[in-house]
This record gives structure tokens, C-alpha cells and sequence, in this order.
């Protein structure tokens, strides 16, 4: 494996997944099986509101080659080939979504001891081209994210990052949406045995002036349960108890209440993933 400054993806990833990863407000029930063959299915139910959504997926294994095909509700049906280094560091993506004729398209990655590049581009005549690069070493890395559709001759998006890693701390900053918007998060480990952490991120819009922190933690109260929490300026906390009652079999529940409006019912979620 290649230890570098990974894709631009990863820059502000630790503090990202500390404050949003695994929080649901509503039902979700996730089931994998494995047949004879190696072939890995998942069915999945997701209920909104009074909207209730499913999916299907398989997952076929050979050697350096991964297939994936899920088909929802709404027959749409996503395939994703993926060739895991068919050069050192490279891999090679390949994905459609029937019936949509326009949805094909090609993605390289490449990860180097000093670099990290992501690149894709659309299967179709006035194709969107996506190119984010990050340049650097495990412990600082500067990276960019672009977007330029060919069809308009505009850039759609165009992103900047930079990321600091030490071995118990991790900050970045990110300049995103054209430069309207600037992003600043923080990642700490407190103590690795426990598996506690703090992280917080900060957001300044400079089209309508408005600034966004969120803070949030995270501790093992044993093995198999996490429990995790956070706020934001707007006065919503959330928090939520995961326990692992199997091996990769999670119980998740969590809920949110709006802190300036207490009288509001609390949101609560419930997602469960069974996995044999």
C-alpha cells in the first residue's frame, strides 16, 4: 500500500466523518449475504417520512476485478468495474446507470509516495471532465479539485485544500464553491486506547456573510460501542450509541433536537446492518 498524501478526498476526511458519519434521523436496514460463489448481495430498505425506498446489490470478486450492479426502486440499475492496480499505485474505475445513456464514465486514480491523482471524464460527445491532484508527503499536503464542462466551456467547480497530519492531530482548510466558501476543521486524538476524539469544523460564506461551527466527540465506552455527539451555532445537537452486537453487524440509533426549539419532537434514527 502507498503511503503519500492519498487523493484530495481525504483532506479534512477524519473531521468530516467524526461530525456527520453515522448520524441518521430516519429508518434504515441494510442486509449482506454471501452465496457458494464468493458473490456478495445486499438488500437495503430506507424508510423517509412516509417514503420508503430499496435497493439491491451484488458484488462479484475475481482476482484484482470488483463488480458492483445495484438496481432500485425506481429500475435504475448502477454498475461500477473496478481493476485495482493494473500498474503499481493505479486504479481504474468504470461505472453506468441504466437507462440514463449519458451517465458513463471513466475514472483513474493514482496514488505516489509525494502525490495523489484523481481524474474522470464523461462517456459522451460534450463530456464533464474532473480533475483534483494533491501533492506532498504524510504530513502536509496542498491539493485542487476541478471540474470543466466541455459542453459550456465553464469550470463547474474549483477547489482548493491543504491538510496537516501529525500523529495525534489533524488540521485543514478548504476553499470551495469558486471561492465563496471557506472551510476550516480540526481533528484530535485524545486517547487512542478508548478511541476518543474531538473535532469541530468552521465555515464562512462570503456571499451572504454567514458563519457555521460545528463541534462534535467521540469515545468507546467498550470494544463493540461507540458513542458520539455534536452542535452546531444553530443550536441543533445530536448524538447518537453504535454497537457492534456481531462482527461488522451495527446497531446504530441516533437523534437530534433543536436546542431553540425545544418544544419540536426530537429526531430519531435507527439504521441496522447485518452481515453474516
Amino acid at each position: 500500500m502507498v503511503m503519500g498524501p492519498g487523493l484530495y478526498c481525504d483532506i479534512g476526511k477524519k473531521a468530516r466523518d467524526l461530525l456527520y458519519r453515522d448520524y441518521v434521523s430516519d429508518h434504515k436496514f441494510t442486509v449482506t449475504t454471501y452465496s457458494t460463489t464468493g458473490v456478495a448481495i445486499t438488500s437495503s430498505g430506507f424508510k423517509k417520512g412516509e417514503l420508503f425506498l430499496a435497493d439491491v446489490s451484488t458484488q462479484l470478486k475475481n482476482k484484482n476485478l470488483t463488480t458492483d450492479v445495484k438496481v432500485d426502486t425506481n429500475s435504475n440499475v448502477y454498475t461500477t468495474i473496478t481493476v485495482d492496480e493494473p500498474a503499481p499505485g493505479l486504479k481504474t474505475i468504470f461505472s453506468f446507470i441504466l437507462p440514463d445513456q449519458k451517465s458513463g464514465k471513466v475514472e483513474l486514480q493514482y496514488l505516489h509516495e509525494y502525490a495523489g491523482i484523481n481524474t474522470s471524464i464523461g462517456l459522451t460527445a460534450s463530456p464533464l471532465v474532473n480533475f483534483s491532484g494533491v501533492a506532498g508527503n504524510n504530513t502536509l499536503a496542498l491539493g485542487t479539485d476541478l471540474s470543466f464542462d466541455t459542453a459550456t466551456g465553464n469550470f463547474t467547480k474549483c477547489n482548493a485544500g491543504l491538510s496537516f497530519t501529525t500523529s495525534d492531530l489533524i488540521a485543514s482548510l478548504a476553499l470551495n464553491d469558486k471561492g465563496d466558501t471557506v472551510s476550516a476543521s480540526y481533528y484530535h486524538t485524545v486517547k487512542p486506547v478508548t478511541n476518543t476524539a474531538v473535532g469541530a469544523e468552521l465555515t464562512h460564506s462570503f456571499s451572504n456573510n454567514e458563519n457555521t461551527l460545528t463541534i462534535g466527540t467521540q469515545h468507546l465506552l467498550d470494544p463493540l460501542t461507540t458513542v458520539k455527539a455534536r452542535v452546531n451555532s444553530y443550536g441543533k445537537a445530536s448524538a447518537l450509541i453504535q454497537h457492534e452486537w456481531r462482527p461488522k453487524s451495527l446497531f446504530t440509533i441516533s437523534g437530534e433536537v433543536d436546542t431553540r426549539a425545544i418544544e419540536k419532537s426530537a429526531k430519531i434514527g435507527l439504521a441496522v446492518a447485518l452481515k453474516p
